[in-house]
């Protein structure tokens, strides 16, 4: 019964700490543990953060269903939390995860496009950016 007090006041300071935005939410990056691969970007607001703490698996809040959504409930892609943290100003959560299976809802190990895919071929990892290539009028272009 005490360690289980001790996780929940665990749990209240870390959410004091994470700045979530008006809307209630905080954008939460996914990684896999053991190899810094990035799989996703979803959102969490204060009681996904709570769930994913307590039952060390991750749960985000689905914007498009309202609701708690706890990765891999009915596709069995489960990502087993690790560890979570902030970063410096507090905005933002990376969860370091174990994923099992694919994270994408696509069929993909992650959720980031394709090289060559995004901006119709225009952004590749070998491509170096400008601001001067994200003007209106060289937006325009593509």
């Amino acid at each position: 019964m005490a360690e289980e007090t001790e996780l929940k006041d665990a749990i209240e300071r870390a959410l004091k700490e994470i700045k979530f935005g008006p809307d209630g939410l905080v954008p939460a990056i996914a990684q896999q543990h053991d190899t810094g691969e990035v799989l996703m970007m979803a959102w969490m607001n204060r009681d996904a953060v709570r769930v994913s703490l307590t039952e060390s698996r991750a749960c985000y809040w689905s914007r498009s269903r309202a609701k708690l959504w706890r990765k891999g409930e009915t596709s069995g892609q489960v990502q087993h939390l690790r560890e979570l943290r902030l970063d410096c100003d507090g905005d933002a959560v990376l969860l370091q995860v174990d994923q099992t299976g694919v994270a994408c809802h696509t069929g993909r190990r992650n959720c980031s496009s394709e090289p060559g895919k995004a901006a119709g071929g225009q952004l590749s990892p070998n491509r170096r950016f400008h601001r001067k290539d994200f003007t209106r009028k060289a937006l325009a272009r593509t």
